[in-house]
């Protein structure tokens, strides 16, 4: 079933190879610069086998059904958000074929009320897997964007998210270099942890744009473990800073598309 959301400008899944590169972290706090900078945010949660935008977002109360069945996505900082987090217990596991993946997917899609949104970003489970697949069907896509750590293994997972984007017609808004650098806060001495730069490169090779760096820094798993993310707790903050650099050049991709008149319409598949 293919949806059709006219309420919604731009819809914008936030993807990676692999699994602790920090995505939801960062897609949480894209949503909230770009609804800091005036725009309509959604964010799904679409990690159905791991949600955690409820924590990092300090969501405690789950969503209200209307009489028509109809999900009102939960109101917080100003964005509007559904999980499958909302719909499981804490210490339960999500252990799903791929049609009831793709069923919740519709439902996300199609039967919560978003209203009017001019992004609606969605956070992907890591990997090239059904969800993935499934939203490319179901919706049209604006773009991705691709979460990388800098080093090398993390590159190598994450280049096969952006083969698969491509192999499905849905274009590559750009690749973020998360946990880029650390800077002593005692000192000021630089560590590159995980490496630097790496993405960056990858995005030249590749002729994707590069979107820009997240330091790896405390204040960040701190606020987002209270679930007050840097970019609401500590706007001036410079990891703050980071986020909406990134989600300001994220914008400027996505109305570079629009005046092209550019759209991906959802895939067909077989097999």
């Amino acid at each position: 079933m293919s949806i059709q959301a006219p309420t919604i400008k731009h819809v914008i899944p936030v993807a990676s190879g692999k699994g602790g590169v920090g995505k939801s972290t960062v897609s949480a706090n894209l949503a909230l610069a770009l609804q800091r900078a005036g725009a309509t945010v959604g964010l799904m949660d679409a990690d159905v086998y791991g949600p955690s935008l409820p924590t990092i977002l300090g969501i405690s109360e789950g969503p209200q059904v209307t009489e028509a069945r109809r999900i009102i996505p939960v109101a917080q900082h100003g964005l509007k958000v559904i999980s499958m987090g909302f719909f499981m217990k804490p210490d339960e596991a999500v252990i799903w074929r791929g049609p009831m993946l793709h069923k919740t997917m519709e439902q996300f899609l199609g039967n919560v009320e978003w209203g009017e949104l001019e992004y609606l970003l969605i956070d992907l489970p890591p990997g090239t897997g059904d969800v993935q697949l499934s939203l490319c069907q179901i919706i049209p896509i604006t773009g991705a964007v691709i979460v990388s750590t800098p080093q090398d293994v993390a590159l190598n997972v994450a280049q096969k998210a952006i083969a698969m984007f491509k192999k499905l017609n849905a274009p590559i808004l750009g690749i973020i270099e998360n946990m880029s650098v650390y800077v002593c806060p005692h000192c000021g001495k630089r560590e590159d942890i995980f490496g630097s730069g790496g993405a960056r490169k990858t995005a030249e090779r590749l002729g994707i744009p590069f979107l820009g760096e997240v330091p790896l820094e405390t204040v960040i798993r701190e606020t987002s473990d209270a679930g007050t993310p840097v970019v609401l707790s500590q706007p001036d903050s410079p990891a703050a800073k980071a986020f909406i650099a990134v989600a300001e050049r994220l914008a400027a991709q996505v109305n570079l598309r629009a005046t092209q008149g550019e759209t991906t319409p959802p895939v067909k598949v077989t097999f």
